[in-house]
């Protein structure tokens, strides 16, 4: 198989015919061997039943129907491991992304690039509720994970097969999957795709998906960076803690000594008792932290590094 077309479905059963029709004479066109991996996430329409109709009509669409919604991510990832192309593109069922745009990732793929990520460049959206947060939601986690591209949540992208399907996806994370490439070595590149309005249906996506975003990119960052070391995060902020804690018992006791502020007119011991309590409980974090690093990678067989290429062994 060289193409896999990933498809997370949820109540798009007025778009499904329509993406069918369009991808059918796409992929005719570039004549490549393909299937299009459909993962119901328990869709309440009838979007289940269009699925196993276009399924009998034609045999490059699989379908893996989810007991209820368990997200985006999720059906992605399903849809990822299933996949037994070379080349693998997610992209949306609710006809904003163009079909019509593939031809394009894969000629970034043959050029030797392991991630292509789709730019909606005029994107049509509202501007307060998805334009705005999505805007500043890229700025922040370009500026953390360092990989500079201006359009993580577009779900249209292009991997190959052997960098993608090694990665577990929870929460939010797929669209965090250019920045995971880039740190292990592969080459990211950004193309501008169409994005058309929505015709039918009505989007599950809001501006509290922003704070999602967030907090999934801080649990992104920890676990790329400090999965293998997480006493140096855990015992850098109780460090931090403790030295202030220390500040402030310091400064409360000087102001007693000269005079100026009797120990019990001050919050200066509460803070400092406080800061030092926390100080020694972020330690014992990060301590407790690292006999769980051990133990995931010791009982899995795991090594904590990824080889590229081996020679002469």
């Amino acid at each position: 198989m060289e193409l896999s077309i990933v498809l997370p479905v949820f109540n798009e059963e007025k778009n499904l015919p329509v993406l069918f029709e369009e991808l059918g004479r796409v992929l005719t066109a570039i004549n490549l061997e393909s299937e299009i991996i459909c993962v119901n996430d328990g869709s309440r329409d009838g979007s289940l039943s269009a699925l196993k109709q276009a399924a009998a009509y034609d045999a490059r669409i699989k379908v893996i129907d989810f007991k209820h919604n368990f997200g985006q991510t999720a059906a992605m990832s399903a849809g990822i491991k299933y996949a037994t192309g070379e080349i693998i593109i997610p992209m949306d069922s609710d006809l904003q992304n163009d079909p019509a745009d593939i031809p394009k990732f894969l000629t970034k793929i043959k050029e030797g690039f392991d991630v292509v990520s789709g730019w909606r460049k005029n994107r049509q959206d509202k501007l307060w509720s998805r334009k705005l947060p999505s805007w500043l939601a890229n700025k922040l986690i370009g500026m953390i994970t360092k990989v500079k591209i201006h359009d993580y949540g577009c779900s249209m992208k292009a991997y190959r097969r052997e960098l993608i399907q090694g990665v577990n996806l929870y929460g939010e994370m797929h669209r965090f999957i250019p920045a995971y490439a880039a740190w292990h070595g592969g080459k990211v590149t950004e193309i501008t795709v169409n994005h058309r309005p929505r015709i039918a249906g009505k989007t599950s996506y809001g501006i509290s998906r922003t704070f999602k975003v967030l907090l999934d990119l801080i649990v992104f960052k920890f676990l790329s960076r400090y999965m293998n070391r997480p006493i140096h995060f855990f015992g850098g902020i109780g460090f931090i803690s403790l030295f202030l804690g220390f500040l402030a018992g310091l400064a409360s006791l000087l102001l007693r000594v000269f005079g100026i502020r009797h120990i019990v007119e001050t919050p200066l011991p509460i803070l400092s008792a406080l800061l030092i309590i926390v100080g020694v409980q972020l330690i014992a974090m990060g301590i407790i932290a690292e006999v769980m690093m051990r133990t995931y990678y010791e009982s899995q067989h795991k090594e904590p590094y990824i080889i590229r290429e081996k020679i002469n062994f």
